[in-house]
């Protein structure tokens, strides 16, 4: 009985992750995601609440599924903006979701906070320890990271702007993902003494 639960859950997490990415929260149905998960929509109500407390858990799992694959390196933040580029071409939907949140639901989440909280603080670690360029506030330098991971796919006709399916070359996603890390790593390198 819990191994179905747990696999109706699943199937409901995955089936609300698609229909919230599409529509957004308002308009976002129960009756289609219950039909997509080949579930009973009685069971979102039991297992998740309402729909907006559905949508934290879609957010929730996609927070810590993006932790587990880019985990957080203050001493490698060119690596860290690569692998979150990696991470929204494998997952193009994912950006929808972080949009919707956006327009919708303002404002960092608890755990959001927290991440980012953690986050501030080892940049500022590395920034005292003349690991990573001490110049900006270590806050507007985890922006301006994410800020540059993610900026592809929020522009027009990016990635984020329909199905995914941009018939974008290989080798113009492997140029676009070297100008993040490059830009990440202009902005992070200590500068030398120029005497």
């Amino acid at each position: 009985m819990a191994r179905d639960s747990s696999a109706t859950k699943a199937r409901l997490l995955d089936a609300a992750f698609s229909e919230f990415a599409t529509y957004g929260i308002a308009g976002a149905r129960v009756d289609r995601i219950a039909e997509t998960a080949q579930a009973n929509k009685r069971l979102i109500y039991v297992y998740f609440g309402n729909k907006e407390q559905l949508f934290d858990a879609v957010l929730q799992r996609a927070l810590e599924t993006g932790s587990e694959s880019v985990p957080f390196n203050a001493d490698d933040l060119p690596g860290y903006a690569g692998a979150i580029f990696d991470h929204l071409v494998a997952r193009p939907a994912l950006m929808r979701l972080v949009l919707w949140k956006q327009l919708e639901r303002p404002g960092a989440t608890d755990v959001e906070a927290e991440s980012y909280r953690a986050k501030i603080a080892r940049v500022e670690q590395a920034q005292r320890e003349g690991r990573i360029d001490a110049s900006m506030d270590p806050a507007d330098v985890l922006t301006l990271v994410l800020g540059l991971s993610q900026a592809w796919f929020g522009a027009m006709a990016g990635p984020a702007a329909g199905d995914g399916n941009t018939g974008w070359p290989p080798e113009r996603l492997a140029r676009h993902r070297a100008a993040v890390v490059e830009s990440v790593r202009r902005m992070t390198t200590v500068p030398r003494d120029s005497d």
